[in-house]
This record gives C-alpha cells, sequence and structure tokens, in this order.
C-alpha cells in the first residue's frame, strides 16, 4: 500500500488582494522525497512556498494538508509549530545578530527532533567556528548556510527551500545542494524553488513546472528530457 503523502496540495489558489497569483495547484510530496519547483521568473513558484509556509493565507483550509491534517490559512508561526520550516529567498539573517543567535531563533519552537545547535555545526562545521561572528560578516555561502540551519533547528518534517543557489559561486552551490541527501536520508521531505533547472533535476526526485500560476508539466526528475523542459519553461 502506498504511503500516504506528507504534504498535499489539492487545487491550491493564491492571491495578493484581488490579483490571483496560483491556479489550482495539486501536488503531493512523501516523507523523505525531495520535489523541485522549477519555471521562469514571476511563474508563481516562491509564491508557492509562502501559501505553504503560512506567509500568504491559502482561501481554504483543505487546499493544505499536512500530516493528514488540514492547515491551508493557519498563520506562519502555527505552521512551523507543525513542522515545516521556509528557508527563504535572500536568506534574511538578523544582520544585528551573531551566527549562533540566528540559529537559536529558529529553535524556539521547541519541537522535539535530531536538530539542537551542536547538530547543525556538525552539519556545516564553518559555522561552529564563525558562532560569534556577526551574521553581516559571513560570505554568502556561509549566511545560505545559517539560513539552512536556522530552519532545521525547529526540528522541522518539511523543509521549503527558495533560490539557494541564488547569488553564490557555483562551488559553493554544488557544496550546498551535495548535503542535501544527507537530510533526506533522515526523513525530511523537502520542496525546492530553482531556477538553475539543471541543479534541480539533479537534486529532486520529482518535479513541477509552473508558468503563470499554472502547473504546466509534472514528473519524475529521471523521465523528464531537456526539451520537455524547455518547452514546459517557455511554453513553446
Amino acid at each position: 500500500m502506498p504511503e500516504a503523502p506528507l504534504l498535499e496540495l489539492r487545487a491550491l489558489d493564491a492571491f495578493y488582494g484581488d490579483f490571483q497569483a496560483l491556479f489550482g495547484i495539486s501536488m503531493a510530496v512523501a516523507p523523505g522525497q525531495v520535489v523541485a519547483v522549477i519555471g521562469a521568473n514571476g511563474a508563481g513558484k516562491s509564491t508557492l512556498l509562502k501559501t505553504i509556509a503560512g506567509l500568504i493565507a491559502a482561501p481554504r483550509r483543505d487546499a493544505v494538508v499536512f500530516g493528514g491534517e488540514p492547515i491551508g490559512g493557519l498563520p506562519a508561526h502555527g505552521v512551523v509549530g507543525r513542522g515545516i520550516a521556509l528557508v527563504p529567498e535572500g536568506r534574511r539573517l538578523f544582520p544585528s545578530l551573531s551566527v549562533e543567535e540566528n540559529l537559536l531563533i529558529g529553535g524556539r519552537t521547541r519541537r522535539p527532533g535530531p536538530w539542537s545547535l551542536e547538530a547543525v555545526y556538525g552539519f556545516f562545521p564553518v559555522l561552529a567556528e564563525r558562532r560569534h561572528s556577526p551574521s553581516t560578516a559571513l560570505s554568502g555561502g556561509q549566511q545560505q548556510m545559517v539560513a539552512i540551519g536556522r530552519a532545521l533547528m525547529s526540528n522541522p518534517r518539511l523543509l521549503l527551500c527558495d533560490e539557494i543557489s541564488l547569488g553564490l559561486a557555483p562551488v559553493i552551490v554544488r557544496d550546498i545542494y551535495a548535503r542535501l541527501p544527507a537530510l533526506a536520508a533522515q526523513g525530511t521531505a523537502m520542496v525546492i524553488v530553482e531556477q538553475d533547472v539543471s541543479q534541480a533535476l539533479a537534486a529532486a526526485d520529482h518535479v513541477f513546472c509552473l508558468r503563470e500560476g499554472r502547473v504546466v508539466l509534472e514528473d519524475t526528475a529521471r523521465a523528464l528530457t531537456r526539451e520537455a523542459v524547455a518547452a514546459a519553461y517557455f511554453g513553446v
């Protein structure tokens, strides 16, 4: 019998005021699965993550189901408490706080689980060396590690990653992505928004392509061809 989805989106719409940004998005994510969401700028990728995370209210409670419970419309702190953490685009660290203080903020939910300061420092050893440094003193790659570590400190069952490669050198991107399979191996599911299609296909089990707020392509990463992705991405 197939495993029940950890996350299920059921005909999810999303709005900014009167402007509709997402149209009937349906998606399922299993425990430990890595799902990539790709698409051009303005396709609705970040809006999708923000809606799952409770930063944008879903119009219906049953449009977002997590662990078998409808959570659409819950505020962001309620979503984090259920076990969903967002690594936002641009990292969004607190510039006046040290690395360790930024990480500790992520642990304020006190959800039980394997992630602690020691575990995050073991996962990203360079952060242990810079633990007392202000976050603004770190390189872009190190700041991204802090953002991921802060999310992990909430002991999420689902990690939402929004453009974690943005503005980073390719060697740093490869280093960060090389660590993600270890998270999935522990049972943490991930939804990764990426404009780097090659990186997304390499990291993911399943891929969704959005265009103008709609799913225009869905398949396993292994089955997708470059031609199919290009046609869906650009609408040609």
